[in-house]
């Protein structure tokens, strides 16, 4: 059959996928909900698959509906980038950027970027979704991801935004009350906060001492009675004297400074959680994510020098 897939429907399907319902996405393209429906269905019909399930209350998509968007969303990205390769190298940001990062860092740090990046490019539509663990890179849902600590993929872009140390800490309430630990083994005695998060080993960390060739890592089983998959709430935890935390630097970094929080075992080495920003190889020329990069980067260069 002729023209089983038009150029406008990939836009279309890849609106009303995202907005969630007929009413919604008639909303967001200034239609009528009838003509939302009217278009959706000449679309199944020439291609003789039901894309949608429809119910009085909620749609989803179908796996031939799942398909079709996210082929169409990697085509309207691969044509706007396209327009803005073949155009100015100055080009001003536009099209949508689709932003992932984590929970806690996201609300705190990545939030308010995108606040000030939208008020300076007002061309660009940003989508920030904040999930516990990083998506996997085989999916094409995000253009841009901020996440610690670099990919072992050679198909992805990372470019490193700032650095960052995991560090050990507590209250001093707590210490006061348990002591403070002097080696790593003696963590074993103590309530220890855990954060399920990513695919490292739950409970089990790692300290390290001496660099280079000299260097000895221990890897310590933890326990406690308090664990969970926000790094917000563990933080909290810890300021209210649960036990000893490892979190990143620049989630600490005020508690540490203000006295609320104490860093342990300051003499070992942890794991470290530098801050990149991944992004697929066919993105690097977009200016819109250059530009959101190149921001993101500034800003934390900023930060990282005040609290220096």
């Amino acid at each position: 059959m002729a023209n089983r897939i038009l150029a406008a429907d990939l836009a279309f399907f890849s609106t009303l996928a995202g907005a969630g319902s007929l009413g919604a996405a008639a909303r967001e393209l200034g239609i009528t909900t009838p003509a939302v429906s009217k278009h959706l269905a000449l679309m199944e019909a020439r291609l003789g698959l039901s894309l949608v399930n429809r119910t009085t209350r909620r749609m989803s998509l179908t796996p031939e509906g799942e398909a079709y968007l996210e082929r169409a969303r990697r085509i309207l990205a691969e044509i706007d980038d396209m327009e803005q390769l073949l155009g100015s190298a100055k080009a001003m940001p536009r099209g949508r950027l689709r932003v992932n990062a984590t929970l806690g860092f996201g609300r705190s740090h990545v939030a308010p970027l995108i606040s000030r990046f939208a008020r300076r490019h007002p061309q660009v539509e940003l989508q920030l979704q904040l999930s516990v663990n990083p998506p996997p890179f085989s999916e094409d849902a995000f253009d841009v991801c901020i996440r610690f600590g670099a990919p072992p993929d050679a198909r992805v872009i990372a470019r490193r935004l700032a650095a960052n140390r995991r560090l050990l800490c507590a209250a001093p309430a707590y210490l006061a009350r348990q002591g403070t630990p002097k080696v790593p083994a003696d963590l074993a005695r103590h309530q220890c906060i855990g954060i399920r998060q990513g695919e490292e080993a739950y409970g089990v960390w790692r300290l390290s001492s001496g660099r280079g060739k000299q260097t000895h890592t221990e890897a310590v089983k933890t326990r406690g009675n308090l664990s969970t998959n926000d790094g917000e709430i563990a933080v909290n935890w810890a300021l209210d004297g649960h036990g000893i935390l490892m979190r990143a630097e620049w989630d600490i970094a005020r508690y540490l400074k203000s006295g609320r929080l104490v860093q342990v075992l300051p003499q070992y080495y942890t794991p470290d959680a530098d801050i990149y920003a991944v992004f697929p190889q066919r993105h690097q020329l977009a200016a819109r994510v250059r530009a959101f990069v190149d921001f993101v980067a500034q800003a934390f260069d900023q930060t990282a020098a005040a609290q220096a």
